[in-house]
C-alpha cells in the first residue's frame, strides 16, 4: 500500500485497529491496554512516520465515514476525552455514545461531585484526570452552553485510558493509580473499573 493510501478495510467502533506497539492512534482512533481501537466508522488508513522522526510506529485513522453518528443522551455512555482540568471541573470532547461515534463537536464538563460516589468533598480534580485522558462517563443532562454534564461516580466509570509524560500506555494498578510502564511512574486518577 502506497504512503496514506486508504486502506479497503471498512470499520466501526470499538474495532481494533492494531497493537500500540506498532501503531499510534490518529484521527478516529483510541488507545485502550496496548490496543489500538476505531472511535469512527469509515476506513483503516496506516500513515507512514516521517523518514526523521523518533518514534517508528505508523500511524492508524479511520477517514471517509459519512454516516451520522450518534448523539448524546441523559442516561447514555460516553467514551470522552479530558481537554482541560480546572479546581472544580473538567471539561472534554464526546468522542463516542455506546458503540457509535459522535460525528458533531459535542462538549461535556465533568464536575467536582460528580467524579466519585463517595467522600465528594475530597476530590481533587487534578489528581483525577489529565488533558488527553480517554474517560468512560455516564450522561447526566444536557447542562448549559450545550455543555453535557457528565459523572464517573460509578466503579466502571473513569480514566480507561492515559498516556504518561513518557508516552508509554499506562497501566491501572488501583481505582485510584495509573503507573507507567517505562518508567513505573505512578500518578493518581479517577480510574473506571476493569471486568468484574
Amino acid at each position: 500500500m502506497k504512503e496514506g493510501e486508504k486502506d479497503t478495510e471498512f470499520v466501526t467502533p470499538g474495532e481494533v485497529l492494531g497493537n500500540f506497539s506498532d501503531f499510534k492512534p490518529g484521527r478516529g482512533a483510541y488507545v485502550t491496554d496496548n490496543t489500538v481501537y476505531a472511535s469512527l466508522s469509515g476506513f483503516r488508513r496506516i500513515i507512514h512516520p516521517p523518514s526523521d522522526s523518533s518514534d517508528l510506529r505508523s500511524t492508524v485513522e479511520v477517514t471517509g465515514h459519512k454516516a451520522h453518528g450518534a448523539v448524546p443522551a441523559p442516561g447514555s455512555i460516553v467514551i470522552v476525552r479530558v481537554t482541560k482540568v480546572m479546581t472544580k471541573m473538567a471539561s472534554a470532547d464526546i468522542m463516542c455514545v455506546g458503540p457509535k461515534s459522535v460525528k458533531e463537536k459535542f462538549t461535556g464538563i465533568i464536575r467536582q461531585q460528580d467524579v466519585r460516589a463517595t467522600e465528594i468533598d475530597k476530590v481533587d480534580m487534578h489528581l483525577s484526570f489529565r488533558p488527553g485522558d480517554i474517560v468512560k462517563a455516564l450522561v447526566l443532562s444536557l447542562g448549559d452552553a450545550r455543555a453535557y454534564h457528565l459523572s464517573t461516580a460509578k466503579n466502571e466509570l473513569g480514566v480507561v485510558s492515559a498516556e504518561s509524560t513518557a508516552g508509554a500506555e499506562m497501566v491501572p494498578i488501583s481505582w485510584t493509580e495509573m503507573q507507567c510502564p517505562v518508567t513505573g511512574q505512578i500518578q493518581q486518577r479517577k480510574v473506571a473499573k476493569v471486568g468484574g
